[in-house]
């Protein structure tokens, strides 16, 4: 009766946002792997790769923002990296029910394997031949009751900013993704929840119930970004949490979107305690907010992206002063740093198709990339960290000789207050886009 129900008022809804548009024409989605539209192979196989090599004229030792004056003349270091690799692969059952999956391998994944030792008697150890990642950022079940109303499950993509919504690297100029988003906020942001989502006229909304993050794992560094993640075979959701996105594209080019998430985070972990009144930690709740603009103009000649976002944090002293108090045994997780109040982050990159003015089909972008972000801007009585506010200047090119591929070439500069050595840079990459079978 329940389900019965349930279906007959998401059939009147889809039914009167259908009237709104007019009965539109038949429409493809393409979120990841998921296509909701009648096409020759119920599978979807796609993925995304880059391949680069950097090098930093600057000193990688952790004391360079501390000791700033013994590290001014250092001779850089260079390195070669896969930050992403990735298979994506999708399904459609039929009768509105699909599924999408998303295995990245970051920085070349894990090599390791037992292996016996002649050198040492003949024992046996565990070496690890490569660092890395493994990561499932993508595993959902997804019911289509139509364009405007779909029901996505799983482990699915939190739609916060600009970069974690658009994530493939054909849809950035910079070698690396944009620094600021990817330093304050998880990116590619991914949890397991419930997503509602669809496609009204111009207009595209989604909704997610999600987890809360965890504030044991917040640092200075990087605000909120590691509070994601979860060192243990499940992820803590004590505390659960919200998250939205609206792109509007109705103007030729142009897509203009908002973004937000608001959750607790405080004792959201793997053990919860119960706190007594006469805590500092009683009424402590840690939520998190965060609001986010981005933009993309493109037409033949130019593109042009651009984002602005900004986080608070609620009890940010009392978050620092429990991380910072909590146990050192061996094996811990947590950084044990303080963690700021506020961070933000805004950007903005432009790219000119030189190509374009002589009807080549080829592309190349002429490319200029700036960004400004803060990671701490302190609670009252933190003591502010002046290298947690950087600027990043870079210029450079990327040619695409068809649209799936990408050689890109970028140098710049990271840029501190005068107290700090400048960290400038130079990359250059390769990068796939693109489907195999859909």
């Amino acid at each position: 009766m329940l389900k019965s129900g349930i279906v007959t008022l998401l059939s009147a809804a889809c039914i009167m946002a259908s009237g709104m548009v007019n009965a539109q024409k038949s429409y493809v989605v393409a979120d990841t792997a998921s296509v909701v539209a009648k096409k020759s192979s119920r599978l979807t196989i796609g993925g995304y790769g880059e391949a680069v090599y950097s090098f930093h004229q600057y000193s990688d030792n952790v004391f360079r923002y501390s000791h700033a004056s013994r590290y001014s003349e250092a001779r850089g270091h260079g390195q070669v990296d896969l930050p992403h690799a990735v298979i994506m692969l999708g399904y459609d059952f039929g009768h509105g029910w699909t599924m999408g999956t998303e295995i990245e391998f970051e920085h070349g994944g894990i090599e390791g394997a037992v292996e016996k030792e002649t050198e040492e008697t003949g024992e046996f150890e565990l070496e690890i031949e490569r660092g890395g990642e493994v990561a499932l950022e993508q595993f959902w079940l997804q019911k289509s009751f139509c364009r405007e109303v779909n029901l996505r499950m799983g482990h699915i993509v939190v739609p916060v900013g600009m970069t974690n919504n658009n994530h493939t690297p054909d849809q950035f100029f910079t070698v690396f993704r944009p620094e600021g988003e990817n330093t304050i906020m998880p990116c590619t942001w991914h949890e397991t929840g419930v997503s509602l989502w669809g496609r009204v006229a111009n207009w595209r909304y989604e909704v997610q119930v999600i987890p809360g993050l965890n504030s044991n794992l917040f640092n200075d560094a990087g605000w909120i970004h590691n509070g994601s993640a979860s060192p243990y075979e499940f992820r803590p959701s004590s505390h659960l949490a919200g998250a939205a996105r609206i792109d509007f594209t109705g103007v030729k080019g142009l897509r203009l979107s908002v973004s937000g998430y608001m959750g607790n985070s405080f004792n959201n972990d793997i053990t919860t305690t119960e706190y007594s009144e006469t805590s500092p930690y009683y009424d402590a709740k840690g939520t998190v907010m965060i609001g986010a603009f981005d933009f993309k103009y493109a037409n033949r000649y130019a593109v042009v992206r651009g984002n602005a976002d900004f986080g608070h944090l609620n009890d940010a002293a009392l978050v620092s002063q429990h991380n910072k108090n909590q146990t050192t045994m061996s094996g811990n997780p947590y950084p044990h740093t303080t963690v700021g109040q506020e961070a933000w982050a805004a950007g903005i990159e432009a790219g000119l198709n030189v190509l374009a003015f002589f009807n080549r089909p080829q592309r190349l972008f002429v490319f200029g990339h700036y960004e400004h972000y803060d990671s701490f801007v302190p609670a009252e009585g933190q003591l502010d960290i002046g290298w947690a506010n950087r600027q990043v200047v870079s210029v450079g090119l990327n040619y695409c000789p068809i649209s799936e591929i990408a050689i890109k070439a970028e140098v710049g500069s990271r840029l501190f207050d005068e107290q700090y050595n400048s960290e400038p840079f130079f990359a250059i990459g390769t990068t796939w886009t693109g489907f195999f079978k859909r």
